[in-house]
């Protein structure tokens, strides 16, 4: 008999296309029976800026206490939200193979970042976009927006929405040149077309998680090592180079001490080749006035194919390592973090 399992997760158009990919792969690869329980976050009932709705796990926590508390089986998030600490109770079971991590300019009449005029408005509702926006482009207004994607890209001039945004929270229509997304939810939600640029990281890192997913579970009963159809289809759904990226840059994230406010960037991407994974980061002044970029790499050694524990840790490694090189520069003068030297 099929083991029926609950998958928990926000109700976002986006959340629930992610949970749907993350369902059919767990269906496929087990023999398991689907439920999506909707969850609601309190970055969805709140209004405002990210920046102003309590930081890290806005859009997290009630998904965990649903976990916690036997609501569901299993929730997944957009794994650049989750906070960096570990919670109690639960366990990253899997890490599906990470979508194009970078951001994406949709911009009006297929403009790019260096076609848009001087004064063009550009909306995002990331710090850390916005000041690498304003690094690279000084003269150009930068917008603080919310909102789902098909509000978002609403607020295009000229742009099509599918479906209408909700009419009853209606915002601006049209008054912006260009927003920042990430391309891994335009890619989900099939609106590509709407892209006008994707940014190379020498312009713009991306925050340290995105493009992947995180797929969570109670670390009883359902652990790396328990035998169950759930745990084996969570096991082969895992990606040990998306694992492995995420883990340096959300340990670099945790080193600095800085949050979803936090104007910070991170890329990782493992050479499958030579064993070599690559962290590249980047802190900003909220202005754009002063960006400071830094790099690091560490290579697998001994065994040609060491145990999961040793991979996991030498991630970690890497990402505190280069956090520390970014604090001797100098980072914690750039931005809000909570390390200091």
């Amino acid at each position: 008999m099929p083991q029926n399992v609950r998958i928990g997760t926000r109700a976002s158009a986006l959340a629930l296309t992610q949970t749907g990919h993350v369902a059919d792969a767990i269906a496929r690869l087990g023999d398991v029976e689907i439920e999506t329980v909707r969850v609601r976050t309190d970055g969805d009932r709140l209004a405002g800026s990210l920046s102003t709705l309590g930081g890290t796990g806005v859009f997290v926590t009630a998904l965990r206490d649903a976990l916690l508390d036997g609501r569901c089986d299993v929730a997944v998030h957009s794994l650049k939200d989750l906070p960096t600490a570990d919670p109690d109770g639960l366990a990253l079971a899997a890490v599906p193979p990470r979508e194009d991590p970078r951001d994406a300019l949709c911009a009006r009449d297929g403009l790019t970042l260096a076609t848009l005029p001087a004064g063009a408005t550009i909306g995002t509702g990331s710090p850390r976009r916005a000041a690498q926006l304003r690094a690279a482009r000084p003269d150009l207004e930068v917008v603080d927006i919310r909102g789902n994607v098909d509000t978002r890209l609403g607020r295009v001039a000229g742009a099509r929405t599918t479906p209408a945004p909700d009419p009853d929270k209606p915002s601006p229509r049209g008054d912006l040149d260009a927003v920042v997304l990430a391309r891994a939810g335009l890619a989900r939600l099939g609106r590509l077309d709407a892209v006008t640029e994707v940014f190379d990281a020498d312009v713009m890192l991306p925050a340290p998680g995105q493009g992947a997913l995180a797929v969570e579970t109670r670390d009883t009963g359902i652990g790396v090592d328990a035998h169950s159809p759930l745990a084996d289809a969570l096991r082969a759904l895992d990606h040990r180079p998306t694992r492995l990226a995420v883990l340096a840059e959300r340990a670099l994230l945790a080193r600095l001490e800085a949050g979803c406010a936090a104007p910070v960037g991170a890329l990782a991407e493992l050479d499958d080749a030579t064993g070599t994974l690559t962290l590249h980061a980047v802190v900003a002044r909220t202005d754009g006035s002063a960006v400071l970029r830094r790099s690091a790499s560490a290579q697998r050694t001994g065994s040609s194919a060491p145990d999961r524990a040793s991979e996991e840790a030498a991630a970690r490694s890497l990402g505190e390592n280069l956090a520390e090189l970014l604090l001797e520069a100098g980072a914690a003068d750039l931005a809000e973090l909570g390390a200091r030297r």
